[in-house]
């Protein structure tokens, strides 16, 4: 029989933090959350730290976020917390007009995106 899950989907030992309606496209979203992907959790907070994106530092506020709730509300150890999965989803879509030459016009899109950062605690090796 399979583990007991709970109500959104994770084990006992998973904690997670959502970020809605961040203002950078999924596709550059995504650039920073596969820096951080399969990392142990301070190693990839180093790496946010000193990241030259704009969008790293809301990524690493969330993956805090997802430290903080495994530590409080799941009780796991943080210091061996890995980020099992970093999602990025397509949110919203702002359409704005640009002006062109010859009285017409452009269509300019600003992408929002979502995201969702898991961390699950490694299991102990045995040695």
């Amino acid at each position: 029989m399979s583990k007991p899950k709970h109500p959104r989907g994770l084990s006992d030992s998973e904690a997670q933090a959502v970020t809605l309606n961040i203002r950078v496209s999924p596709r550059k979203l995504n650039l920073v959350a596969g820096m951080i992907r399969g990392a142990p959790a301070q190693q990839a907070i180093a790496t946010l730290t000193f990241s030259k994106r704009r969008i790293a530092q809301t990524v690493k506020k969330t993956l805090e976020s997802a430290i903080a709730n495994a530590e409080n509300n799941h009780q796991l150890d943080v210091d061996r917390l890995v980020v099992s999965r970093a999602e990025v989803g397509r949110a919203v879509v702002m359409k704005r007009f640009h002006a062109r030459g010859r009285g017409k016009s452009s269509r300019i899109e600003k992408w929002f995106s979502h995201l969702k950062i898991v961390v699950a605690e490694q299991k102990v090796e045995a040695a």
